[in-house]
């Protein structure tokens, strides 16, 4: 019986979120032949967002645009998605897991009177195409798989980063489905006064190089070190449970099960022994350079480059060497 897999991307001033596009190459992987691999796309002016949505594979486009639906706000988008669900009844409905999905995810759920599973690391299907979404559970110590097919759609979000953005195709082939939500800008008590854009935040994500410590690090004040490499190179420093733990750092660069998944270029870790809740974060990046004092390490398992050295030297040493190459 074929089904309906259903993403909903995520868009601002008519750029997509990368997730988006992880997500339906990863819905892509689950679908079948004969099941509809569906994008929907709210906003305002996103003619060339349903495009893309094509381009990366979606069979069918749901589009709602109109300018109730110029910025995000939880009422219309929740609104439209619930109408758009009771329409057409996907079985599965997928949104990455930031702030926007998180928010607008739960909202759609509560209102559909089904189940979501939050933050997921892994999506599959079981053999009667069912759902099934992984996350960590217990602060990380174990991995959970949730299923709930007694109630439709099954919903999820999933963190950026956890699947690889997948090739556009070819040639599209899939159909864009125009729609239209009775929505007035006077029903919608929530308004838009001012814009006031945040300073410049951690984007470890999609950094393409990051560097980062663990409990290897002795103090607060060495992170520095990391900070400084990390600006020559060009990328974010990130940090592991236990230097965040440490008060070393602040949370938002914790990479692992109960922080960030990332997929950079280069990874560079310093002092980290890498314990699995870290290494299931960042063993998808493209190159791994480690420097730990313990040749045993776990971390080695997964490097492309191991160093077994103390990163106090081995780090300064990086340093001026990058800073001579830079001054030539």
């Amino acid at each position: 019986m074929s089904k309906k897999i259903w993403v909903i991307v995520e868009s601002k001033e008519g750029k997509a979120h990368p997730v988006s596009w992880e997500l339906l190459g990863k819905a892509r992987e689950l679908a079948g032949p004969e099941d509809e691999l569906g994008a929907v796309v709210v906003g305002y002016k996103i003619d060339s967002v349903a495009q893309e949505a094509l381009e990366y594979g979606a069979t069918r486009v749901y589009v709602l645009d109109a300018p109730v639906f110029a910025y995000y706000r939880n009422l219309p988008f929740r609104e439209a998605i619930v109408q758009l669900a009771k329409k057409y009844t996907p079985d599965i409905i997928l949104l990455g897991a930031t702030t926007l999905g998180r928010d607008l995810g739960s909202a759609v759920a509560t209102s559909l009177e089904t189940g979501l599973t939050a933050d997921a690391t892994e999506l599959a299907l079981d053999e009667k195409g069912h759902l099934l979404a992984t996350r960590p559970a217990f602060g990380g110590n174990i991995m959970a798989t949730i299923s709930w097919p007694e109630h439709k759609p099954q919903m999820s979000t999933v963190r950026p980063r956890v699947f690889p953005l997948p090739q556009k195709v070819a040639t599209p082939q899939g159909e864009v489905i125009q729609e239209n939500i009775e929505l007035k800008e006077e029903d919608i008590p929530v308004k838009r006064l001012e814009f006031i854009p945040k300073e410049k935040g951690v984007n470890l994500e999609y950094a393409e190089v990051i560097v980062a410590g663990g409990k290897g690090i002795a103090e607060k004040k060495d992170f520095e070190l990391l900070f400084e490499l990390a600006k020559l190179l060009g990328g974010e420093v990130g940090a592991s449970r236990a230097a965040v733990d440490a008060g070393f750092i602040g949370y938002e660069h914790q990479i692992g099960q109960t922080g960030k998944t990332v997929r950079p270029k280069v990874y560079l870790g310093f002092g980290i022994s890498g314990a699995v809740q870290h290494r299931v974060g960042m063993q998808e990046s493209d190159y791994i350079i480690a420097v730990n004092q313990d040749p045993l390490a776990q971390i080695f398992s997964i490097a492309d480059l191991g160093l077994v050295g103390d990163l106090y030297q081995i780090l300064p040493s990086l340093l001026k060497r990058i800073k001579e190459l830079k001054e030539s």
